[in-house]
């Protein structure tokens, strides 16, 4: 049996949460990070992204932290994908292109989610898998709705002594319950 090849998706966070169709709810004032709303809007990504890649691919979501200056860059797993701000100072933008370079160069089909066209023109470049953050939003809605259509709750039918028995049987215990 042949090797399989190893899958990795990059997420451009904050490109794809104000580009998808699936996030595009901004606030009126929307610049500030670290609001109730962009924080529900990371936690809702991110579940997407674990969901989507399931145990089929790798993923990174990664977030611009570049103008944070107490951004480390460092990575987090969270359900088994793996989170980062870039680094104070450095824009997502150029970590997701080396991740992309990176992995290419290591033999790893690689996809990345943007709408940026610059990343986009520089990942296929280098032989990476592009799709834009609406591609992305409707993937998601895709197999959420498969998802629920092959999870819907079947209901079991009761089975009861009754409808194990023979006809004549159970029509003699009936009759001897109502002497």
């Amino acid at each position: 049996m042949g090797k399989t090849r190893k899958k990795l998706l990059i997420v451009d966070g904050y490109n794809v949460l104000r580009s998808g169709s699936r996030y595009r709810r901004l606030p009126e004032t929307a610049e500030d990070y670290t609001d109730d709303w962009w924080n529900a809007a990371r936690d809702r990504l991110i579940n997407d992204v674990i969901n989507y890649a399931g145990n089929d691919m790798g993923a990174i979501v990664v977030f611009d932290g570049g103008g944070n200056e107490f951004s480390e860059g460092k990575r987090q797993k969270i359900g088994g994908i793996q989170i980062m701000f870039s680094p104070a100072g450095q824009s997502a933008d150029k970590i997701i292109e080396k991740l992309a370079y990176d992995a290419g160069t290591r033999g790893i089909e690689t996809m990345v989610v943007t709408s940026d066209a610059t990343i986009q023109d520089t990942v296929f470049g280098g032989g990476v898998d592009r799709m834009s953050a609406d591609g992305f939003s409707h993937e998601v809605g895709e197999y959420y709705l498969e998802a629920r259509l092959d999870d819907s709750p079947k209901i079991a039918r009761k089975n009861t002594v009754a409808d194990r028995i023979p006809a004549d049987t159970l029509a003699k215990l009936k009759a001897l319950r109502d002497a």
